[in-house]
């Protein structure tokens, strides 16, 4: 995997040098748009808006518009005069506790890769992040912007995750909620059994992307079947009503209690029957991976 940037972690006058990786990936089944007629693709292209004529990349700049319809072109240079220390820098400039951090402000992870000569500073800091549970806050210029960020302990690594600015959070002042009071005591302790009911260890490998699993057995089905209609998908559920609130979490209790392992039966199974279920695999899926080998 290529390191999407090259820099060093500073904290006081430490000096870190590390590489960036991505600490997850999308797994996306990708649709192209056709023409309905005759299924012919359709071609995203770069037109310009004053003529209508397709332009090639070499001619395309990029431009801040400054006013309505005016704008001011930046070149390469004029974004690496900006600044060269700091945007090759995590800059740590505090330490908190991760429990006084919102997880709202958390968006996306990156591992960080010690370099050449780094090692035992690397590992001094991921130590120390450790033993005092905390969090290094800092600023760090990626691909022309710059982002707050959170250095933290991640296993035997270090994690670069990147923070929401607090002026690009929404306030939840504006939206409408019910307040506090509208929540009967008898129901909230109902809900609060069914949540002990529910409750389980977390173990990431039991949630499965069930989506796009029945989207490969979709798209399966038309290939084989392609003149033959598919049957109707599941009704949508019911919103339940403030009347019936109490009868459907007892009936919710009910179940949960009487069911294999606390209500989940599917996602309780076994280590055996997962991976008897993860080798049931769509054609869809033994395709791409036979194209991934033929590549």
């Amino acid at each position: 995997m290529r390191a999407i940037w090259k820099g060093a972690i500073s904290f006081g006058l430490v000096n870190i040098p590390i590489a960036l990786y991505p600490a997850t990936r999308r797994e996306e089944l990708s649709f192209h748009l056709l023409r309905g007629s005759d299924l012919s693709p359709i071609n995203n292209k770069r037109v310009a808006t004053a003529d209508g004529k397709e332009v090639p990349w070499d001619q395309i700049v990029k431009g801040y518009e400054y006013e309505k319809g005016k704008f001011i072109v930046l070149k390469e240079e004029d974004f690496a005069r900006v600044d060269i220390e700091a945007t090759q820098t995590v800059d740590i400039t505090d330490f908190v506790k991760i429990e006084e951090v919102s997880p709202i402000f958390f968006y996306k992870p990156y591992f960080m890769e010690p370099q050449k000569g780094g090692e035992k500073a690397y590992a001094l800091l991921r130590t120390a992040l450790k033993k005092s549970d905390k969090i290094g806050i800092a600023k760090v210029v990626i691909r022309t912007r710059q982002h707050l960020a959170a250095v933290k302990p991640q296993g035997e690594g270090l994690m670069l995750e990147l923070m929401h600015f607090e002026g690009e959070l929404v306030d939840v002042k504006s939206f409408k909620v019910p307040p506090e009071s509208a929540v009967a005591e008898k129901e909230l302790k109902m809900a609060q059994s069914l949540i002990d009911t529910l409750t389980s260890k977390w173990d990431p490998a039991k949630y499965r992307d069930d989506y796009r699993q029945a989207l490969e057995t979709v798209i399966d089905e038309k290939l084989k079947h392609p003149d033959e209609p598919l049957p109707a998908g599941p009704p949508k559920p019911k919103t339940t009503s403030s009347a019936d609130l109490l009868a459907v979490l007892q009936r919710s209790l009910d179940h949960a209690r009487t069911s294999p392992r606390n209500g989940h039966p599917k996602q309780e199974r076994s280590s055996k029957a997962r991976k008897s279920t993860a080798r049931k695999t769509t054609p869809l899926a033994t395709r791409k991976r036979s194209r991934a080998k033929a590549a």
